[in-house]
This record gives C-alpha cells, structure tokens and sequence, in this order.
C-alpha cells in the first residue's frame, strides 16, 4: 500500500479521487489542497507519490498562492532526490501543452481530466511507483 497525496480543490473531484484511489488501488490517500501540508509531508518522508491538479485556486505556500506547476517546483526544490514521483491531473490538453507543463513543474507523469479510466490511472501511479523503486 503506497502513501498518496492528491492535492485538489474541487471536492468532488477530491472524494472521487480518494474512493478510486483507496478502493481500486489499495492506497493510503491523503487530500488536501494546503500547499505548506504537502511541503511538510513530502519533507517528512510521508508520501510515495503525489497527484497534483495545476489549476489551484485556493492554495497557498507561506501565505503565497501557488497553482499544481508551481508547487510541484517547490516539493522538487525542497526534497531534491528524496521527492516523490509527481503526476500532474489537468484540464489543459492542448498540443504542447503536456510538454509545456512537464517542463515547467518538473512533474513526472501527466494525464487529462476528466478521468473517465479509473483503471488506466491506477495504471499509471503503479508504473510511477515502480520506477522510482527500482
């Protein structure tokens, strides 16, 4: 059982996100959409990878607001070779627009909300969680 964080502020894409995660994927979900809680459990060792939405509206670190890109910036600053793996979830599927954001957040994987695959995410987190294993 990994340790997932999902940082979301749609509540009901963060409930759908947590009961997919915890039911099909036997993971330990925290979500939240506190960007200083995700610097803090990120730095403490306490998640195996975190599901990022880019678009943020209400996130803050330091008082500062941040959206997904940059966020992920910061837990990739922060932790450096200790940061777990990063997939980004996003609205924004235009072309270049995967690349763009890969690039800019330094984020691992991405994938296109809405998520209508259940299977082919859990898919996806899986083969994130073996490659930063092995």
């Amino acid at each position: 059982m990994a340790r997932l964080i999902v940082v979301e502020d749609d509540a009901t894409n963060a409930c759908v996100a947590q009961r997919v995660l915890a039911r099909m994927g036997g993971h330990d979900v925290t979500v939240t959409e506190d960007g200083d809680e995700v610097l803090r459990l990120c730095d403490a060792g306490a998640a195996d990878l975190v599901i990022m939405d880019v678009s943020l509206a209400d996130t803050r670190v330091h008082g500062r607001a941040v959206d997904g890109a940059e966020l992920a910036r910061l837990i990739r600053e922060r932790c450096g070779r200790h940061s777990p793996p990063i997939l980004l979830v996003t609205a924004c599927a235009m072309r270049g627009d995967r690349a763009r954001l890969l690039a800019a957040s330094g984020a691992d994987d991405y994938i296109c909300k809405p998520i209508m695959d259940h299977r082919a995410l859990i898919d996806r987190i899986e083969a994130l969680l073996m490659r930063r294993a092995a």
